[in-house]
């Protein structure tokens, strides 16, 4: 791509580019520039696609992990209370119910968050003011 060259005041008027001549120079700067936005939107765009995908990917190892480090858990719990003369049913019934007790309580407080989603302060300043008709208007209803 070519710089526009600096106005020569000297030049005589023949030599001078035209005013077509200079958006043309400036149009094709202008689509320059924004190809290399444009380029360099895109390119960040990939490299954040592929960071998504790798955090996605070591958020689900990392879920794997902790689960089979949680049921490990769990299992030597439940062989501890068999070793203390609990039977091995009632020790993972037990364990069972802990663990549906402590998900109804999580999911009643994901419901109770749940209300935050749908911006109700954000909708409730949207709604348009209730329009007062002309008999409501006057108050002595004439």
């Amino acid at each position: 791509m070519e710089a526009a060259k600096p106005l020569d005041l000297a030049a005589t008027p023949e030599e001078q580019p035209g005013v077509l001549q200079e958006a043309q120079l400036l149009w094709h700067e202008l689509r320059a520039m924004a190809h290399d936005q444009l380029t360099l939107a895109a390119l960040e765009a990939r490299l954040a696609g592929e960071s998504l995908a790798h955090m996605l990917i070591a958020g689900v190892v990392i879920a794997v992990l902790l689960i089979s480090a949680w049921l490990g858990l769990m299992a030597a719990g439940i062989v501890w209370l068999v070793s203390l003369g609990v039977l091995a049913p009632a020790a993972i019934l037990g364990a069972v119910l802990a663990h549906l007790i402590v998900a109804a309580i999580l999911y009643v407080w994901l419901r109770k968050q749940s209300r935050h989603l749908q911006f109700p302060s954000t909708l409730r300043s949207l709604r348009p003011l209730p329009v007062k008709t002309h008999t409501e208007a006057k108050p002595d209803g004439h």
